[in-house]
């Protein structure tokens, strides 16, 4: 059975390494950019099984911008995103995680914050809702995050259960 492509977008080469050899050696044939645009131009030649994304590279939401590319953009819409973080992900167990973002951001405690990562651990459900400049809140739905540092425990789930989502069930 053929592994998977993963494509890892980062703008630290020390990231891409340590992606590369954690996925190469559970037999992923990983590609590498190093900014949105080398990411989009990759994704749309290689057509990969999963990718994963890092937030801030040439511009400080560069990452949240490309996961947008990826819903928005027919050719890359199949294709799940990982968004790569230290940025602490707000747990719910509401499956509409983007209500539940709605409602951190009239939340007192939460209503000042520039970003806010969300996952249903239910459903898996996640997404981002990010201040853009001009003040207005942007929502992008994905696939899960991946922490940093990154971790082989940690990464490596998440890019299985991402592909078992794409395989056909077997009846």
């Amino acid at each position: 059975m053929k592994k998977a492509k993963i494509l890892v977008v980062d703008d630290d080469m020390d990231v891409i390494t340590m992606l590369e050899q954690i996925l190469s050696k559970e037999g992923y044939e990983v590609i590498s950019a190093f900014n949105k645009k080398e990411g989009i131009e990759l994704a749309l030649a290689e057509k990969p099984d999963v990718a994963i994304i890092d937030v801030m590279m040439t511009t400080h939401y560069e990452g949240f911008e490309m996961a947008r590319e990826f819903v928005d953009n027919p050719s890359l819409k199949g294709i799940p995103t990982l968004i790569e973080t230290s940025i602490e992900v707000l747990m719910t167990t509401k499956p509409s995680v983007q209500a539940m973002a709605r409602e951190f951001r009239n939340d007192p405690n939460y209503k000042e914050l520039q970003v806010i990562l969300i996952r249903d651990i239910v459903t898996g459900n996640s997404g981002i809702d990010y201040r853009a400049e001009d003040g207005r809140s942007v929502w992008v739905p994905v696939d899960g995050f991946v922490r940093k540092p990154v971790d082989r425990s940690r990464v490596l789930p998440e890019i299985e259960r991402l592909l078992a989502k794409k395989q056909p069930m077997n009846v």
